[in-house]
């Protein structure tokens, strides 16, 4: 998305996207961190599955930052994708451009779902994982600071870099394409994952 607005001209756009990409993107990575410091090292996300149960406290942090990557309402990521999303829509740039951006934001989508469905659904088939992690306050301390972060920084910048409100107009069927290519990726994820498993 930061290049894709960079490639629009929009360079404040991409800079307070890239701010809060970094925030809870960093979230994310540590919770898969720690998730993989708890099942003895193995990074094959295939052995994971039913880890909320052991993990609950990461398992709530590193959906927050997954939801924040797809762009869901009212978290860091929404303020800043919806708003690239809505601005390349508005100046029409071609149907191609606008394809492949409905596209990207739908492989997001469906990665995201993906690593959260197999982390923490179903049933784990790893070695013995160690639940200790999460009363560990040097691993958790820095995961919950930035969770509340990851939730503030979407508004915060956007009132510090945008201090006037940009007035959007789109068409409906534009408002409604992003709904529906990632409802679209979201079924094709989780008719995969029944056809592998």
């Amino acid at each position: 998305m930061m290049m894709f607005s960079i490639s629009l001209g929009l360079f404040e756009l991409a800079f307070f996207h890239l701010l809060t990409h970094a925030l809870f993107k960093a979230l994310l990575f540590l919770c898969a961190g720690i998730l993989i410091h708890g099942v003895g090292n193995t990074q094959d996300i295939r052995s994971f599955g039913g880890l909320s149960l052991n993990f609950p406290l990461v398992t709530v942090c590193m959906n927050l930052a997954n939801l924040s990557l797809c762009g869901v309402p009212f978290l860091a990521g929404f303020y800043s994708k919806d708003l690239i999303v809505e601005l390349a829509c508005q100046y029409s740039w071609g149907v191609f451009i606008l394809c492949m951006m409905f596209i990207c934001l739908s492989l997001t989508v469906l990665y995201s779902v993906r690593l959260t469905y197999l982390s923490f659904v179903g049933v784990y088939s790893g070695g013995p994982s160690i639940s200790v992690c999460e009363s560990d306050h040097t691993l958790i301390g820095p995961v919950v600071i930035l969770s509340f972060v990851s939730l503030i920084s979407g508004p915060i910048l956007s009132w510090l870099s945008f201090p006037a409100p940009v007035l959007i107009f789109l068409p409906v069927f534009l408002k409604w394409a992003a709904l529906l290519f990632v409802s679209i990726s979201l079924l094709a994820m989780l008719s995969l994952q029944r056809l592998v498993y």
